[in-house]
Protein backbone atom coordinates (compact mmCIF):
# COMPACT_ATOMS: atom_id res chain seq x y z
CA UNK A 1 0.00 0.00 0.00
CA UNK A 2 1.04 3.58 -0.60
CA UNK A 3 0.48 6.85 1.24
CA UNK A 4 2.72 6.16 4.23
CA UNK A 5 5.89 8.09 3.38
CA UNK A 6 4.67 11.59 4.07
CA UNK A 7 6.01 14.34 6.32
CA UNK A 8 3.14 15.57 8.51
CA UNK A 9 2.64 19.33 8.96
CA UNK A 10 1.28 21.01 12.10
CA UNK A 11 -1.42 19.13 14.04
CA UNK A 12 -5.10 19.29 13.18
CA UNK A 13 -6.00 17.65 16.47
CA UNK A 14 -4.07 17.41 19.70
CA UNK A 15 -4.98 15.63 22.93
CA UNK A 16 -2.98 16.75 25.94
CA UNK A 17 -2.91 14.53 28.99
CA UNK A 18 -6.61 13.60 28.77
CA UNK A 19 -8.21 11.29 31.32
CA UNK A 20 -11.71 9.89 31.70
CA UNK A 21 -13.17 8.15 34.74
CA UNK A 22 -16.37 6.09 34.64
CA UNK A 23 -18.21 4.86 37.73
CA UNK A 24 -19.32 1.26 37.34
CA UNK A 25 -21.26 -0.14 40.26
CA UNK A 26 -19.93 2.65 42.46
CA UNK A 27 -16.34 1.75 41.58
CA UNK A 28 -14.35 4.39 39.65
CA UNK A 29 -12.63 3.09 36.53
CA UNK A 30 -9.98 5.24 34.86
CA UNK A 31 -10.74 4.26 31.26
CA UNK A 32 -8.35 6.86 29.84
CA UNK A 33 -5.30 7.83 31.88
CA UNK A 34 -3.13 10.76 30.79
CA UNK A 35 -3.26 10.21 27.03
CA UNK A 36 -1.53 12.66 24.70
CA UNK A 37 -1.37 12.45 20.90
CA UNK A 38 -1.29 14.60 17.76
CA UNK A 39 -2.66 14.08 14.24
CA UNK A 40 -1.68 16.20 11.25
CA UNK A 41 -3.11 16.66 7.76
CA UNK A 42 -2.26 13.73 5.52
CA UNK A 43 -1.21 11.60 8.49
CA UNK A 44 -2.64 8.32 9.77
CA UNK A 45 -2.27 7.53 13.45
CA UNK A 46 -3.36 4.02 14.44
CA UNK A 47 -4.60 3.64 18.00
CA UNK A 48 -4.05 -0.01 18.82
CA UNK A 49 -5.16 -2.15 21.75
CA UNK A 50 -7.45 -4.94 22.86
CA UNK A 51 -11.08 -4.44 23.88
CA UNK A 52 -11.21 -2.44 27.11
CA UNK A 53 -7.87 -0.72 26.53
CA UNK A 54 -9.55 2.70 26.31
CA UNK A 55 -9.04 3.38 22.61
CA UNK A 56 -12.75 3.90 21.80
CA UNK A 57 -13.07 6.33 24.72
CA UNK A 58 -10.11 8.27 23.29
CA UNK A 59 -11.78 8.41 19.88
CA UNK A 60 -15.01 9.74 21.39
CA UNK A 61 -13.08 12.34 23.38
CA UNK A 62 -11.29 13.37 20.16
CA UNK A 63 -14.65 13.85 18.41
CA UNK A 64 -16.02 15.93 21.26
CA UNK A 65 -18.69 13.33 22.02
CA UNK A 66 -17.29 12.68 25.50
CA UNK A 67 -15.84 15.35 27.76
CA UNK A 68 -12.63 14.34 29.52
CA UNK A 69 -12.32 14.76 33.27
CA UNK A 70 -8.78 16.06 32.86
CA UNK A 71 -6.64 17.42 30.04
CA UNK A 72 -7.16 19.42 26.86
CA UNK A 73 -8.55 18.72 23.38
CA UNK A 74 -7.27 21.18 20.77
CA UNK A 75 -8.46 21.62 17.19
CA UNK A 76 -5.97 23.78 15.28
CA UNK A 77 -4.74 25.00 18.66
CA UNK A 78 -8.19 25.99 19.95
CA UNK A 79 -9.65 24.21 22.96
CA UNK A 80 -12.88 22.34 22.25
CA UNK A 81 -13.59 22.25 25.97
CA UNK A 82 -14.01 26.01 26.33
CA UNK A 83 -16.28 26.53 23.29
CA UNK A 84 -19.99 27.19 23.60
CA UNK A 85 -22.29 24.57 22.06
CA UNK A 86 -22.92 26.46 18.82
CA UNK A 87 -19.22 27.10 18.18
CA UNK A 88 -18.35 23.51 19.09
CA UNK A 89 -20.97 22.18 16.69
CA UNK A 90 -19.52 24.29 13.87
CA UNK A 91 -15.86 23.55 14.61
CA UNK A 92 -16.52 19.84 15.05
CA UNK A 93 -17.49 19.57 11.38
CA UNK A 94 -13.76 19.38 10.69
CA UNK A 95 -13.82 15.92 12.28
CA UNK A 96 -16.11 13.15 11.07
CA UNK A 97 -16.61 9.63 12.42
CA UNK A 98 -16.76 6.28 10.67
CA UNK A 99 -18.14 3.79 13.18
CA UNK A 100 -17.67 0.05 13.50
CA UNK A 101 -21.28 -1.00 12.91
CA UNK A 102 -22.20 0.29 9.46
CA UNK A 103 -25.64 -1.34 9.78
CA UNK A 104 -26.58 0.86 12.75
CA UNK A 105 -24.91 4.00 11.38
CA UNK A 106 -27.78 5.07 9.11
CA UNK A 107 -31.44 5.97 9.47
CA UNK A 108 -33.14 3.02 7.71
CA UNK A 109 -35.93 5.33 6.46
CA UNK A 110 -33.56 7.57 4.53
CA UNK A 111 -32.37 6.85 1.02
CA UNK A 112 -28.69 7.18 0.17
CA UNK A 113 -29.52 10.45 -1.56
CA UNK A 114 -31.10 11.82 1.62
CA UNK A 115 -28.17 10.62 3.72
CA UNK A 116 -25.70 12.46 1.51
CA UNK A 117 -27.93 15.55 1.36
CA UNK A 118 -27.85 15.75 5.14
CA UNK A 119 -24.05 15.55 5.14
CA UNK A 120 -23.76 18.17 2.40
CA UNK A 121 -26.04 20.49 4.40
CA UNK A 122 -23.38 20.45 7.12
CA UNK A 123 -20.54 21.25 4.71
CA UNK A 124 -19.52 24.92 4.93
CA UNK A 125 -18.34 24.71 1.30
CA UNK A 126 -21.47 24.61 -0.83
CA UNK A 127 -21.51 23.29 -4.39
CA UNK A 128 -23.67 24.51 -7.27
CA UNK A 129 -24.64 21.08 -8.56
CA UNK A 130 -25.47 18.94 -5.54
CA UNK A 131 -26.72 16.01 -7.60
CA UNK A 132 -23.42 15.84 -9.46
CA UNK A 133 -21.53 16.08 -6.17
CA UNK A 134 -23.49 13.17 -4.67
CA UNK A 135 -22.75 11.02 -7.70
CA UNK A 136 -19.07 11.99 -7.47
CA UNK A 137 -18.97 11.04 -3.79
CA UNK A 138 -20.43 7.61 -4.47
CA UNK A 139 -18.10 7.07 -7.42
CA UNK A 140 -15.13 8.12 -5.26
CA UNK A 141 -15.87 5.32 -2.78
CA UNK A 142 -16.40 2.85 -5.63
CA UNK A 143 -20.17 2.68 -5.44
CA UNK A 144 -20.46 3.02 -9.20
CA UNK A 145 -22.25 4.20 -11.13
CA UNK A 146 -23.32 6.59 -8.39
CA UNK A 147 -26.64 7.34 -10.09
CA UNK A 148 -27.76 3.77 -9.51
CA UNK A 149 -27.30 3.99 -5.73
CA UNK A 150 -28.98 7.30 -4.84
CA UNK A 151 -32.52 5.91 -4.54
CA UNK A 152 -31.50 2.79 -2.63
CA UNK A 153 -31.73 2.31 1.12
CA UNK A 154 -28.75 1.28 3.28
CA UNK A 155 -30.23 -2.16 4.01
CA UNK A 156 -30.04 -2.91 0.28
CA UNK A 157 -26.24 -2.70 0.42
CA UNK A 158 -23.73 -5.32 1.52
CA UNK A 159 -21.67 -4.72 4.67
CA UNK A 160 -18.68 -3.57 2.66
CA UNK A 161 -20.83 -1.24 0.57
CA UNK A 162 -22.39 0.29 3.70
CA UNK A 163 -18.94 0.96 5.11
CA UNK A 164 -17.99 2.72 1.87
CA UNK A 165 -21.21 4.73 2.13
CA UNK A 166 -20.21 5.69 5.68
CA UNK A 167 -16.91 6.98 4.31
CA UNK A 168 -18.71 8.90 1.53
CA UNK A 169 -20.97 10.54 4.12
CA UNK A 170 -17.96 11.50 6.23
CA UNK A 171 -16.13 13.01 3.24
CA UNK A 172 -19.30 14.89 2.13
CA UNK A 173 -19.17 16.97 5.30
CA UNK A 174 -15.79 18.38 4.19
CA UNK A 175 -13.64 17.17 7.11
CA UNK A 176 -9.95 17.57 7.70
CA UNK A 177 -9.85 14.53 9.99
CA UNK A 178 -11.73 11.24 10.01
CA UNK A 179 -11.94 9.18 13.19
CA UNK A 180 -12.49 5.56 12.16
CA UNK A 181 -13.35 3.21 15.04
CA UNK A 182 -12.72 -0.42 14.00
CA UNK A 183 -14.05 0.22 10.46
CA UNK A 184 -12.88 -3.21 9.27
CA UNK A 185 -14.43 -5.27 12.05
CA UNK A 186 -16.14 -8.35 10.64
CA UNK A 187 -14.99 -7.65 7.07
CA UNK A 188 -13.30 -10.36 5.03
CA UNK A 189 -9.79 -9.96 3.63
CA UNK A 190 -10.95 -8.66 0.24
CA UNK A 191 -13.20 -5.97 1.74
CA UNK A 192 -10.48 -4.94 4.19
CA UNK A 193 -8.07 -4.35 1.34
CA UNK A 194 -10.66 -2.40 -0.63
CA UNK A 195 -11.55 -0.14 2.30
CA UNK A 196 -7.91 0.52 3.23
CA UNK A 197 -6.94 1.35 -0.34
CA UNK A 198 -9.97 3.61 -0.58
CA UNK A 199 -8.96 5.47 2.59
CA UNK A 200 -5.43 5.90 1.24
CA UNK A 201 -6.70 7.28 -2.08
CA UNK A 202 -8.98 9.75 -0.29
CA UNK A 203 -6.14 10.81 1.97
CA UNK A 204 -3.82 11.48 -0.95
CA UNK A 205 -6.44 13.49 -2.85
CA UNK A 206 -7.84 15.44 0.13
CA UNK A 207 -4.91 15.54 2.61
CA UNK A 208 -7.16 13.91 5.20
CA UNK A 209 -5.84 13.00 8.59
CA UNK A 210 -6.98 9.72 10.16
CA UNK A 211 -7.26 8.50 13.72
CA UNK A 212 -7.63 4.80 12.98
CA UNK A 213 -8.78 2.72 15.94
CA UNK A 214 -8.05 -0.99 15.65
CA UNK A 215 -7.20 -4.08 17.66
CA UNK A 216 -5.17 -5.45 14.73
CA UNK A 217 -1.55 -4.30 14.87
CA UNK A 218 -0.80 -5.98 11.53
CA UNK A 219 -3.32 -3.70 9.79
CA UNK A 220 -1.89 -0.73 11.69
CA UNK A 221 1.57 -1.57 10.36
CA UNK A 222 0.33 -1.74 6.76
CA UNK A 223 -1.81 1.40 6.89
CA UNK A 224 -0.55 3.90 9.46
CA UNK A 225 2.33 6.35 9.60
CA UNK A 226 2.45 6.12 13.38
CA UNK A 227 1.21 3.52 15.85
CA UNK A 228 0.06 4.36 19.38
CA UNK A 229 -0.40 1.32 21.64
CA UNK A 230 -2.87 1.53 24.53
CA UNK A 231 -3.08 -0.78 27.53
CA UNK A 232 -5.39 -0.27 30.52
CA UNK A 233 -6.15 3.31 29.54
CA UNK A 234 -2.55 4.39 29.02
CA UNK A 235 -0.23 4.78 26.06
CA UNK A 236 2.56 2.26 26.59
CA UNK A 237 4.38 2.68 23.28
CA UNK A 238 4.26 4.90 20.22
CA UNK A 239 6.32 5.75 17.17
CA UNK A 240 6.66 5.12 13.43
CA UNK A 241 4.62 2.07 12.44
CA UNK A 242 7.54 0.01 11.13
CA UNK A 243 9.59 0.78 14.23
CA UNK A 244 6.88 -0.05 16.78
CA UNK A 245 5.78 -3.28 15.08
CA UNK A 246 9.20 -4.33 13.82
CA UNK A 247 11.01 -3.68 17.10
CA UNK A 248 8.46 -3.50 19.95
CA UNK A 249 9.82 -2.48 23.35
CA UNK A 250 6.88 -2.90 25.74
CA UNK A 251 5.86 -6.43 26.74
CA UNK A 252 2.23 -5.74 25.82
CA UNK A 253 3.20 -4.59 22.33
CA UNK A 254 5.36 -7.69 21.95
CA UNK A 255 2.36 -9.86 22.78
CA UNK A 256 0.16 -8.02 20.26
CA UNK A 257 2.78 -8.43 17.53
CA UNK A 258 3.37 -12.10 18.33
CA UNK A 259 -0.36 -12.80 18.27
CA UNK A 260 -0.96 -10.91 15.01
CA UNK A 261 1.86 -12.46 13.04
CA UNK A 262 1.69 -15.99 14.42
CA UNK A 263 -1.09 -16.82 11.94
CA UNK A 264 0.72 -15.09 9.07
CA UNK A 265 3.85 -17.17 9.66
CA UNK A 266 1.82 -20.36 9.87
CA UNK A 267 0.00 -19.71 6.57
Amino acid sequence: MSGKNRTPPSPILELRNVSKIYNRGGIPNRAVDGVSLKISAGETVALVGESGSGKTSVSRIALGLVRPDEGEVLLHGQSLLTMDKQTLRRKRLAMQPVFQDSGAAFNPRRTIQQILDQALDANPIQVADRYKRKVELLDSVRLSPGDDYLRRFPHELSGGQRQRLAIARAVAAGPELIVADEPLSGADVTIRGQVLNLLIDLQLSNQLGYLFVTHDIAIARAFAHRVVVMYKGRIVEEGPAEEVVGNPRHDYTKRLVASAFRFVDAA
